[in-house]
């Protein structure tokens, strides 16, 4: 591991001084990222990666010790509150961000306890001061004192306790309460478990631009479009590089083939292949597969995006599609109100703003971000979205409504909504248009709940919607 003395210049600017090791000092900075400016520790990551210019080995330490201590941030405070004299919260935030980085490589890396308290207390010395240094070196002498299961047991409630899971699997107590009542009890610690291991990198292959046979990786197991990267880096393969194919959850891939394989008739009246809509289109995985599956079939996809920024992206996957004929433009707009003519699409799909607590492997932070408060906000939205949706359908048409969340109030709860206040939309079956996919019922008949710790997917749930003829 590269250790640098000196002086070291930070992403953000400033200096930090003394020895320090640079992969930790990158963990550290992306820590700060996420605690001071909202980032998403996996957009982060490659940037100050780069910034620190750090090779292969290092960068792989680097995102294992970021990501990790994110994920068990919850096992680690309760450890941490165990050895320390004082609430958390009178801890310096940038002290506490080193004390859980050096937490993680005691208890969860193979890291000789020696170098993880001697390189935190370095890093705490040259982003703080000597006193706090001092402080660090001693908690974490108390942390090294026994391993994880130990702590747990020393620090979790009783096993048979409905609090048990927060502490042992590092979710908050609301998160814990939804995902009971969305998986159930006998599944909820399999889920839990399942949240805390990093997933494997999936690619896409866009059909009619690349064939996954020429991607590296395991075939997908229900998505004929995806692999299983196997290593490396998804930049380094050539069709990911030429946009023909890109990174993307086979969760997030079988929405996109649920709209393309559902029935539509006379689909393409007016002469074309078919009017396709992606409500919410940011960051642009699913309108890329969708508008290379229209293509296919003479259609073309309108892309709609209410922010600038996600629209850019969106507009980034598209590239590659430009010219086939399956891309009918990128609009910035609210989906809630799209200037678009009402009755006049064949598919809609509507993967909505959600508390994305389906994606928790990738995006660990999310459990500490979240709050229950976000739910009626977004349970509002979401159906204000699917609305919309199905005022875009002409007679007969179909719109898809997705969540990367499993929380009921955002899955059933804005379907049965739906259906209930509109006569002119009837719930289909979408397991029947993903046969491949077993043990996925979801909490309507006819809607698909995946699972990551049965499906090793994000936990998207699906329903398919038709209107009236």
């Amino acid at each position: 591991m590269a250790e640098r003395a000196g002086s070291t210049l930070r992403p953000g600017g400033g200096r930090v001084r003394g020895p320090v090791d640079v992969p930790r000092l990158a963990a550290f900075e992306v820590l700060k990222a996420v605690r001071v400016d909202d980032a998403y520790a996996n957009l982060v990551l490659p940037a100050v990666i780069a910034h620190f210019n750090l090779e292969a080995r290092d960068a792989a330490f680097t995102t294992e010790l970021a990501s990790g201590t994110l994920r068990w941030r919850g096992t680690y405070d309760a450890v941490l509150s165990a050895c320390v004299d004082r609430p958390l919260s009178k801890v310096e935030a940038k002290v506490l961000d080193a004390l859980r980085l050096g937490t993680h490589q005691l208890l969860a890396m193979r890291v000789p306890t020696h170098a993880a308290i001697s390189t935190t207390v370095d890093l705490v010395r040259a982003t703080g001061n000597q006193g706090a240094a001092g402080f660090a070196n001693a908690v974490l002498r108390k942390v090294a004192a026994h391993d994880l299961d130990a702590w747990v047991a020393r620090v979790a409630p009783d096993p048979t306790s409905l609090r048990y899971p927060e502490v042992a699997f590092s979710h908050p107590a609301w998160v814990v309460d939804e995902l009971r009542k969305a998986v159930g009890p006998d599944q909820l610690l399999a889920l839990l478990a399942a949240d805390n291991v990093a997933p494997e990198v999936t690619l896409v292959a866009r059909p009619g631009r690349a064939t996954r046979e020429e991607l590296p990786g395991e075939p997908t197991p229900y998505s004929p479009y995806g692999v299983t990267l196997t290593g490396g880096s998804p930049a380094a393969v050539p069709a990911v590089a030429e946009g023909r194919a890109g990174v993307q959850d086979e969760g997030s891939q079988l929405v996109a083939l649920a709209l393309a394989r559902a029935e539509v008739p006379a689909e393409g009246s007016d002469g074309d292949g078919g009017r396709w809509v992606d409500l919410c289109a940011g960051p642009g995985g699913k309108a890329a597969l969708l508008a290379a599956l229209a293509a296919e079939r003479g259609a073309s996809l309108l892309a709609v995006e209410r922010a600038p920024h996600r629209a850019r992206l969106v507009a980034r996957s598209l590239a590659d599609l430009r010219g086939t004929g399956g891309v009918a433009g990128i609009v910035v707009a609210d989906g809630r109100r799209p200037p678009l003519t009402p009755g006049t699409a064949d598919r809609v799909l509507v993967d909505a703003p959600c508390t994305g607590l389906g994606a928790l492997r990738r995006r660990p932070e999310s459990r500490w971000r979240r709050r229950p408060d976000d739910l009626l906000e977004l349970v509002l939205l979401q159906r204000a979205l699917l609305a919309s949706a199905v005022d875009l359908l002409r007679p007969g048409g179909v719109v898809v409504y997705a969540t990367c969340s499993p929380v009921l109030a955002e899955t059933s709860g804005v379907v049965t909504s739906l259906l209930e206040n509109r006569s002119d939309v009837v719930l289909e079956d979408v397991g029947a248009l993903l046969p491949e996919v077993p043990d996925a019922a979801g909490p309507l008949p006819g809607t698909l709940q995946l699972w990551p710790h049965r499906h090793g997917t994000d936990a998207m749930f699906v329903a398919l919607l038709r209107r009236s003829p």
